[in-house]
């Protein structure tokens, strides 16, 4: 809006239109990806991906850090367009044209001649005088042109500075933006493989189990219902790790495209889940290091003064304006004389009879100002509510993994009774069954908890505006994995107090 009103008030018409809109970026484009023609093409070789990798590789090629970036060079641009007609101009022209003149048209008949005092012409000059005469003139000249006093245009022009550093910060939430969907992703996709990790554990549990029915049950010690039970339980955990599977190929398509590698690109996670008690700030510390460092806020302020600066310029539109304008240049006839020629002059606009025209602008730029205030009294709110909602996101994600930790140690240790028992013939296999069945539904409860309370971290870490500098103090150390398998979850412990974030 405020470049449209710049343009408009500095250029010609003819100009306007010459200069570029700035692309807008749309909130989906997070979850693309812009791969160069030239780029890397997938290989056979599975490929090691950290999590500082995966994030690396999307601030480099996310669609929404390209067309963030596009936009900052079009805003700059257009801030260059408009400086550009604050300052000194100088032009350079030259021109050769050929031109008939009618003299009778000008007024110059032979009865004027007549006029004229005696002798003052030739007598031949006046007997063959032709109304028709062709002229082959030159021209050429610099011009210079300079705006002089122009409060209006100047506070338009520190308008548009601003604007442009509202780009730029929106650049930067961007950043944060894509950050945090491609630590999520990647999160994501360590939960999936941490389920199949389980599911596969339980998978070779029931295989066991299916064996040792069979055993029995040619020995006659157990029913044939019971190796039939050991033979569907077998088979259902197959089913299970199929459809797990599934899921974190799927994820890890999904992040190839966030980070821009072809979809069929094989990767390899090479971080384990991270976990770390995170101590919280207390809210009013946290809400000074968001209204500090959030880039949504800092825009929306940077918006705020231009749209001040607006309104300052529609209320210098009554104040005149001085303008310089010169040139210098040579003028003749070909096959003739060539004569210097100059101008300079000074222009001096006062306005008149423009209230409506007046008043209209500075209604515009009044409720333009009133809408950033607003738009900056709403976000700080929000700022507050999304801070006080990813604390208790953390407070309570938190509870909810240790809750699952003692869960899958109850439900490991009822497993392993009921096997035991199995085994001795002292308890058919239903009770086993039924232990892998809440085994199973304890380890996907604890790997979903661990997601989700990295996920409130990464919230509040991207609510608090640090998640570009801070994401790993707020997730914990990263840590590789052993070997190209996936990991299970019984080696996830979480760290000593010493190594704990302090909120930040």
């Amino acid at each position: 809006m405020l470049f449209a009103w710049l343009v408009l008030a500095l250029v010609p018409a003819a100009a306007v239109a010459q200069i570029p809109s700035a692309p807008t970026v749309s909130a989906d484009s997070v979850y693309g990806s812009v791969i160069p023609a030239n780029g890397t093409q997938p290989t056979a070789a599975v490929l090691p991906l950290s999590l500082d990798e995966a994030i690396r590789r999307g601030l480099a090629h996310n669609l929404q850090i390209a067309l963030s970036e596009a936009n900052r060079h079009a805003a700059s641009g257009e801030g260059l367009v408009a400086i550009g007609f604050l300052m000194p101009t100088i032009t350079w022209q030259a021109e050769r044209s050929r031109n008939q003149i009618n003299l009778e048209a000008e007024g110059f008949r032979p009865s004027t001649f007549a006029s004229f005092p005696p002798n003052f012409l030739p007598p031949g000059a006046i007997a063959n005088f032709q109304p028709l005469v062709t002229v082959n003139e030159v021209e050429a000249k610099a011009t210079l042109h300079q705006t002089l006093f122009d409060l209006r245009s100047f506070d338009l022009y520190r308008a548009a500075k601003q604007e442009i550093h509202g780009v730029d910060y929106a650049y930067f939430a961007a950043q944060g933006n894509v950050l945090q969907v491609v630590a999520d992703s990647y999160l994501l996709a360590l939960a999936d493989q941490a389920n199949v990790a389980n599911a596969e554990g339980l998978l070779a549990t029931n295989a066991e189990l299916q064996r040792q029915a069979n055993l029995e049950l040619q020995a006659g010690t157990i029913a044939k219902l019971d190796a039939l039970r050991a033979r569907v339980q077998f088979q259902q955990q197959q089913q299970v790790v199929i459809a797990q599977q599934d899921a974190f190929e799927k994820a890890k398509v999904a992040l190839n495209r966030e980070i821009g590698l072809a979809a069929d690109q094989p990767i390899e996670l090479t971080d384990a889940t991270p976990y770390a008690d995170l101590a919280v700030m207390p809210l009013d510390a946290a809400l000074r290091l968001a209204y500090k460092n959030r880039q949504e806020y800092l825009r929306l302020q940077a918006e705020l003064r231009s749209a001040q600066l607006q309104a300052h310029a529609a209320r210098y539109e009554r104040l005149p304006t001085l303008t310089f304008e010169g040139n210098y240049g040579l003028t003749g006839v070909v096959g003739g004389l060539y004569h210097g020629t100059f101008l300079a002059q000074g222009t001096l606009h006062i306005p008149l009879f423009k209230e409506a025209q007046f008043r209209g602008d500075r209604d515009v730029a009044d409720a333009q100002t009133a809408e950033a205030m607003a738009q900056l009294a709403n976000f700080r709110t929000q700022i507050e509510a999304q801070i006080r909602d990813s604390m208790l996101d953390v407070s309570a994600t938190k509870q909810l993994v240790t809750v699952a930790r003692s869960n899958v140690n109850l439900a490991r240790a009822s497993l392993s009774d009921a096997t035991v028992r199995f085994k001795n013939g002292i308890d058919n296999d239903l009770p086993v069954v039924e232990a892998q069945s809440s085994l199973a539904a304890a380890q996907t409860q604890l790997v979903t908890s661990l997601y989700r309370y990295d996920e409130a971290k990464l919230s509040l870490a991207r609510a608090t505006g640090v998640i570009a500098t801070q994401y790993r103090a707020y997730l914990g150390p990263a840590v590789p994995q052993a070997g190209s398998g996936g990991h299970s979850l019984r080696s996830i412990q979480a760290p000593a107090e010493d190594n704990q974030p302090q909120g930040q």
